[in-house]
């Protein structure tokens, strides 16, 4: 998908929701179990009650390794059922060696054709390159994380007073452009955002971190949105874990609702649709 055709979407739905598809087994209602492959009954059943709502879905990859061969059959058939209009994230945040990379962005650019995947910078440039080699596919740098260890590194001032987050959109650049890079930023880090968008003013920035982890929607938008959106702001638990008696569905689609209906007002108030 190309960034024109995202912000088409964005425009269509007046929306820049992502839903991420969390979907752990521990936590999905237990009536589901008697399906033969709960965890897909499960996604499905989110999709088709959120996908009026949302612009992409983000599947955090970890939740199906753990199950094995069984969490990568809910995995494809979760990705086959999405929209294909509908953005997919692969939350894997891959990154090593390139030629280990090279398989990493085969795995889920061609096997499993996903639209991104997360890749983690700290390896340096072999280590991203060979993702953004795929055209019409992108790499979702992290860049300033949302949880509390993303401190330890992140924000830490080389000697030209740079934070370390600061030297990694820089360098990315070199790498990449605003066609097939985004960047990780944490809603609870929105008063950095300024600093992202003087490196990097026409580039999608995915948002983790509003509602269950304590983040502002109208802070994120207040600092990171550019003319053109440039924001995909994510809800996991908030949306898919809304219930978990047998009205799941219908919980999520109400607070996917809710979310888009918020949205929909900051893209007016600022004129972008």
């Amino acid at each position: 998908m190309t960034k024109e055709q995202l912000f088409e979407q964005i425009k269509i739905k007046k929306s820049f929701l992502c839903v991420g598809l969390d979907s752990d087994p521990v936590l999905i209602p237990e009536f589901l179990n008697k399906y033969e492959d709960p965890v897909f009954e499960f996604n499905k059943r989110i999709i088709d009650s959120t996908k009026d709502f949302c612009v992409a879905y983000k599947p955090n990859i970890a939740f199906y390794e753990a199950q094995g061969t069984k969490g990568w059959d809910s995995l494809e058939k979760t990705l086959d059922y999405i929209p294909k209009d509908i953005f997919t994230i692969s939350d894997a945040k891959r990154g090593d060696i390139g030629n280990t990379s090279n398989l990493y962005a085969r795995a889920f650019f061609e096997s499993m054709n996903f639209d991104s995947v997360t890749v983690a910078p700290y390896m340096g440039k072999d280590s991203v390159v060979p993702f953004l080699e795929y055209k019409n596919k992108w790499v979702i740098l992290l860049a300033l994380t949302s949880n509390i260890g993303g401190l330890d590194f992140q924000t830490k001032r080389l000697q030209n007073g740079d934070f370390l987050f600061e030297r990694v959109l820089k360098k990315s650049l070199e790498w990449g452009n605003e066609n097939n890079l985004m960047y990780v930023v944490g809603a609870t880090r929105a008063e950095l955002l300024t600093k992202i968008r003087a490196i990097v003013p026409n580039s999608f920035l995915l948002i983790p971190g509003v509602g269950a982890q304590g983040g502002s929607l109208e802070n994120v938008v207040k600092f990171g949105m550019n003319s053109n959106c440039g924001l995909l702001v994510n809800s996991s638990r908030g949306i898919i874990f809304a219930s978990r008696d047998e009205y799941f569905a219908e919980s999520a689609k109400r607070e996917a609702s809710k979310i888009q209906q918020e949205m929909e007002t900051l893209l007016r108030e600022r004129k972008i649709i």
